[in-house]
């Protein structure tokens, strides 16, 4: 991923100016990811583009807040159980995920596929819920919290297709400095904004044996995307044709249990 110190597309005037100590205390934080369990501070600093006197004041300061642990062998760390319990309280506090998951449930059994939630952060889409129920063995093992790339995956399509313009624009750019086959990526992505604006949803398959549809869902100010995937060799119009009426009908029924659910509180 590509680091973005900066990327608050949303900064409205008469803010009040963000905490830059907190601020970069997050990225130390985002610079933890499956495969990194033990991270120096050279390392890092190297991730993050802070520098050692800075990250080592971080990690000290994270160290006492208990979302570091020092391991004193390797003179590296590694997050602390309290980063666990925060997304645990996310999980359980989320009413989107109370509303959704029963109905994702029902769908992946009932047509043996693979049913996602999942939002953005920066330039990718991470996953809230994952419940996979594959007719075949699927070639990946999705879970809650897992990242993918925004702009290959139908998720981040379906998202980019009703983000704000500027933050469209912005994360374009980005997607063009990085990938080196970019026109015909361009041309894949408008076409599923097209797609997300004409049907409801877009179709992807990044990955070889693998479709997947997604469309998004707005609730209040956040949009969130919803994704059916299964493993199969049929192509992209077939399985959009078996699996596009089952997602755009899921969709409507999670929307209708936001608006059903007992406010808080009551």
């Amino acid at each position: 991923m590509t680091e973005l110190p900066n990327f608050n597309l949303d900064h409205k005037p008469g803010r009040s100016p963000a905490n830059r100590s907190l601020e970069r205390g997050i990225e130390i934080l985002r610079a933890f990811r499956p495969g990194s369990e033990l991270l120096g501070n050279g390392e890092l600093a190297e991730r993050t583009g802070l520098s050692k006197s800075t990250v080592s004041r971080l990690t000290q300061t994270l160290v006492g807040a208990g979302m570091l642990q020092l391991d004193s062998v390797e003179r590296a760390y590694r997050l602390a159980p309290a980063v666990l319990s925060l997304s645990h309280a996310m999980r359980t506090g989320s009413r989107v995920l109370q509303a959704a998951t029963p109905h994702m449930r029902e769908l992946a059994l009932q047509k043996r596929i693979n049913v996602g939630l999942a939002a953005p952060d920066r330039d990718e889409m991470v996953y809230l819920e994952s419940i996979r129920y594959a007719k075949r063995a699927a070639l990946r093992h999705v879970v809650s919290g897992q990242r993918v790339p925004m702009e290959l995956t139908s998720l981040g399509r379906a998202y980019l297709a009703v983000a704000s313009q500027p933050r469209r624009a912005r994360l374009m750019e980005l997607f063009a400095q990085r990938r080196r086959h970019w026109r015909k990526m361009e041309t894949e992505i408008k076409q599923a904004w097209a797609d997300v604006h004409a049907k409801g949803y877009c179709a992807a398959a990044w990955q070889p044996e693998v479709v997947a549809l997604a469309t998004p869902l707005q609730v209040d100010d956040v949009i969130y995307v919803l994704n059916v995937s299964v493993s199969t060799e049929e192509s992209i119009a077939v399985v959009s044709r078996e699996l596009a009426p089952a997602l755009l009908e899921l969709a409507q029924k999670i929307r209708h249990a936001l608006i059903v659910q007992e406010p808080r509180g009551a």
